[in-house]
């Protein structure tokens, strides 16, 4: 597989592990009896800090994934994955760390820090769509 390949499904593991991590913690509050079934909301308003930054930490991969991962689908598909392996990986980590630093705090600091991630993955995919483009 590709650089293009591995960091596809990185990405899409990486919002999976997301989604995994919550509906644990939601089966677990399920089942100790201390929310009904019914009982949460998709930005889970009503739980811990922690569980609504994990909700948004998931709800901005899935919110990028057809962006980022939309490019490197399509570098893969027209063989032009010359353009997106050399930047796969950091896109990948910028991902990652996006989601890391949102999980952990929303201080000023760590809200910056989050952006720059972000902003990160922007630059590539605008560089990505570009190339891919000429």
């Amino acid at each position: 597989m590709s650089a293009s390949a591995y960091a596809l499904t990185g990405f899409i593991s990486w919002a999976l592990a997301l989604l995994i991590v919550m509906e644990v913690i939601r089966t677990y509050l399920v089942i100790s009896g201390q929310v009904a079934a019914n009982g949460f909301t998709p930005d889970n308003a009503a739980l811990t800090p922690f569980m609504q930054r994990l909700a948004r930490a998931h709800a901005n991969c899935i919110e990028g994934l057809p962006i980022f991962g939309g490019l490197l689908g399509v570098a893969i598909i027209v063989a032009k994955t010359d353009v997106t392996n050399p930047l796969a990986y950091t896109l990948l980590g910028a991902r990652i760390v996006q989601s890391m630093i949102h999980l952990v705090s929303t201080t000023q600091l760590a809200v910056s820090l989050r952006f720059t991630a972000f902003a990160v993955q922007m630059v590539i995919g605008a560089y990505w769509s570009w190339m891919l483009l000429m």
